[in-house]
C-alpha cells in the first residue's frame, strides 16, 4: 500500500516539511517503479521528464528526506551503488530479501520473511528485540544456470 498525497503531506507536516512540487514527484517516480532498484542517479533522470527544472541536488536531499521519514528503503546491493526502493506503508512493515545473481546482477525479491522465526528466538533466548534486518543470497539465477 502507498502513501497518498494527504498521508504524505501529513506525515512532511509532523515533521516540520512543506509538501513540494519535487519530493511528490521523486514520491511518485518510486511507486510507479516498486520492484525496482534505482540509483539516485536513475530516479533524476526520471524525475526531471515529469518536473525538468528539479536539480540533481535536489533530489538527493529528497531521497535522503524520504529514507529519514522510513518511506523508501536504502540498499547496497554491492554493486558500488547505493539503490532505493518504496517501503511499505503499513503497520506490519514486512522485511523482504534480495536474491543477487553473480553472474548477471540480477535482482530477485524474496517476499517471505524468513527471519522471523530468528528474530523471535533472538527476543526468547537473548531478551533482545531486532528492530531491522537485512538479508541478501548470493548465487546463479535461473536464467544464466540454463545458458
Amino acid at each position: 500500500m502507498f502513501v497518498n498525497s494527504e498521508e504524505f503531506k501529513k506525515i512532511l507536516k509532523e515533521k516540520g516539511f512543506k509538501l513540494t512540487t519535487q519530493r511528490r514527484t521523486v514520491l511518485d517516480v518510486l511507486q510507479r517503479n516498486e520492484g525496482k532498484h534505482l540509483t539516485a542517479e536513475e530516479i533524476y533522470e526520471i524525475v526531471k521528464k515529469d518536473c525538468p527544472e528539479i536539480g540533481l541536488a535536489t533530489v538527493y536531499r529528497t531521497i535522503q528526506l524520504l529514507h529519514e521519514l522510513k518511506l523508501i528503503d536504502k540498499l547496497n546491493l554491492d554493486d558500488g551503488y547505493i539503490r532505493y526502493e518504496i517501503g511499505k506503508f503499513n503497520n506490519d512493515h514486512h522485511h523482504h530479501h534480495h536474491l543477487i545473481c553473480e553472474r548477471c546482477g540480477n535482482v530477485i525479491e524474496v517476499e517471505d520473511d524468513l527471519m522471523e522465526s530468528i528474530e523471535e528466538r533472538f527476543q526468547n533466548n537473548y531478551d533482545f528485540q531486532v528492530t531491522d534486518h537485512k538479508v541478501k543470497f548470493y548465487g546463479i539465477c535461473r536464467n544464466c544456470k540454463d545458458n
